[in-house]
């Protein structure tokens, strides 16, 4: 190879000043305009003419807009309008700093563009594809100049997302890397730098997720109203898994997924073959107007009621009354519980192991429901009323007249069958009685029971108070009368019940640990750091905490409880807890109640 084969990359252009953007669909489009906000000239480069007419407009669009909020002024909006050309050919890209590729996500239509490029472009532009699912490595090996080769992943809608991942391959110089990476920063994204595997880290953790909800869904577990209000309402995301592969694409998902189990052989990467049959179908979701939800129109995102929509809620179909509610144990569980009971008008019996523990769990119940008051959510009349519906007792005998019976004691099977032995005998004929559990099988505890037709699951989520989802866990045995029963107490608590069958994990558990269980294995393998995988979980997820955040609020104690018996249950080998989760829970790291777990907190 002669001396010029290879430029020098010391002194990349640092303004990137030029930015021809290669495809010009809905990502594309979007990206253009975050970089002609920016001050950057854009060439929009895509052989449709239609699509780069429709950029255009988009662009126009989305400006107007701006104006008419008052966030920019016209004559602003008319510099950013100038900055923007479109073009049928890639030689418009000769005068570019920088390429950025998204075209659809087919290796051999990158690889061409990429050939493309290297007859027009300049010896120092760099060249970027948007893959979030092909090699970077490849492509740049296929190039004439790999060491300017990267990957640039934006997140839809581009102007709203922050996160941007930028990927090296190992050919590429760290001098195109910290050029594109400052380019982000001048954006107004928050660039994060990670090695090239399918998905990156986002997406990387995203798209098991997504894969095990469609898996679940497919399974018939659970509805698909049922799932995605699981996880929004559970775990607080801005959209429940399903209408978000929906958003994505069925067919972009299954692309990705095949990418990563190509390389990871992880079976929670291997697709579900649901999202198979509706691509092959051509139901790929919101822009074919069908996916998993129908929707009103191609590209909308109103959904429309179809034949898998739940019918309205029969209101005569709960057999049984309830008004009076005992909640059998003292913690902050319990406490809430009683609470959101005694909130909604019900009678309520605070049962602990002693009267004393009862009466501290109902003056913890009386703190909480000061605080609603001093922030003007609830009246004082409301708040004495509620605390007078509550009688604390120091043993389960007190329950012997309750309608319904709610467990929250320890997350121990033999403690747990030994209460409902004992409510057994003491709660009257008809009661219904629940069990808190979010991971032991809800058949067990009915079977401690002569009553197993009376015994379901309600699993409320912490704090009680706040959270408004609980899972109803019906076992194969739970009589018909006693679920609508509790569906209809649900709704009179003003929580949001889904049904689940009594399985390891329910709904949100064994979506959400494996989850956090392959964040832990992406820090073991050192391919990105705590800070990093939260940020792009959090920017580029929509997720309010990430995933070492919320691992140590759980607590990692719980965490790797709840991942054993997910194992035990599946028998996945991917589903085995992470060994430095294990370590760390060896060494007395647990998390904030410790002061330490993936990261140190300060002592109360």
């Amino acid at each position: 190879m002669g001396p010029q084969s290879t430029p020098d990359l010391s002194t990349p252009p640092l303004s990137l000043s030029t930015v021809a953007v290669v495809g010009l669909g809905t990502m594309g489009t979007g990206i253009a305009e975050v970089l002609t906000r920016a001050g950057r000239e854009v060439i929009g480069i895509d052989t449709d003419e239609t699509a780069a007419r429709q950029a255009v407009a988009t662009l126009e669009a989305a400006t107007a807009r701006a104006v008419a909020r008052e966030r920019i002024t016209e004559r602003e909006r008319q510099d950013i309008l100038a900055r923007f050309r479109t073009f049928t050919d890639l030689q418009a890209a000769a005068d570019a700093d920088l390429v950025i590729e998204v075209v659809p996500e087919d290796y051999e239509l990158k690889r061409q563009v990429f050939a493309g490029l290297d007859a027009v472009v300049r010896a120092d532009t760099i060249l970027a594809t948007g893959t979030n699912a092909l090699s970077v490595t490849r492509l740049a090996a296929d190039s004439q100049r790999p060491e300017r080769v990267l990957g640039v992943h934006f997140f839809n809608p581009a102007p709203a997302m922050k996160l941007v991942e930028v990927v090296s391959s190992v050919l590429t110089a760290p001098t195109a890397v910290a050029a594109v990476t400052e380019l982000a920063r001048d954006l107004g994204k928050d660039p994060i730098a990670v090695g090239d595997r399918p998905g990156f880290v986002a997406d990387g953790l995203l798209f098991g997720y997504l894969n095990q909800a469609a898996a679940m869904y497919e399974a018939r577990y659970a509805t698909r109203e049922d799932i995605d209000a699981a996880m929004r309402l559970g775990c607080g995301l801005p959209m429940g898994p399903l209408a978000l592969l929906d958003l994505i694409g069925v067919d972009t998902a299954r692309t990705v997924l095949e990418a990563m189990y190509a390389e990871s052989k992880d079976r929670l990467h291997a697709p579900a073959p649901i999202l198979g049959q509706l691509a092959e179908a051509g139901l790929t979701g919101r822009k074919a107007g069908r996916g998993f939800y129908t929707y009103d129109a191609p590209g909308s995102g109103t959904a429309v009621p179809d034949a898998e929509s739940p019918a309205a809620a029969d209101e005569l179909a709960a057999g049984r009354t309830v008004s009076s509610v005992g909640v059998a144990g003292s913690g902050t569980m319990a406490s809430g519980i009683a609470e959101v009971f005694a909130k909604a008008g019900f009678k309520v019996v605070l049962a602990a192991r002693s009267l004393e523990k009862a009466e501290k769990a109902k003056a913890r119940i009386a703190k909480s429901l000061g605080r609603s008051v001093d922030k003007g959510r609830m009246s004082a009349e409301a708040r004495d009323t509620a605390l007078a519906s509550i009688t604390p007792a120091g043993a389960l005998e007190a329950f012997a007249d309750v309608d319904l019976a709610v467990e929250a004691v320890a997350e121990d099977l033999a403690v747990k069958q030994e209460l409902f032995r004992t409510l057994d005998k003491v709660c009257k004929p008809g009661a219904i009685l629940a069990t808190t559990t979010s991971s032991l099988p809800v058949v067990a505890c009915a079977r401690a029971t002569s009553r197993p037709e009376d015994v379901i699951g309600m699993h409320f989520f912490n704090p009680a108070p706040a959270m408004k989802l609980v899972e109803v866990v019906r076992t194969v045995l739970t009589a018909d009368e006693v679920h609508a029963t509790v569906r209809a107490v649900c709704a009179k608590v003003r929580k949001h019940p889904v049904d689940c069958g009594d399985r390891a994990g329910f709904i949100v558990n064994a979506l959400l640990f494996p989850y956090l269980n392959n964040a832990i294995k992406m820090v073991e393998e050192h391919y990105a750091s705590l800070d990093d995988i939260d940020a792009a979980m959090k920017l580029g997820g929509g997720y309010p905490m990430g995933p070492f955040e919320l691992l140590d609020v759980v607590g990692l104690d719980v965490s790797l409880a709840i991942e054993k018996v997910l194992h035990a249950e599946f028998r996945d080998p991917g589903l085995a807890p992470a060994p430095l989760l294990e370590h760390l829970v060896a060494a007395g790291c647990l998390g904030r109640k410790t002061g330490r777990g993936f990261r140190e907190y300060a002592r109360r």
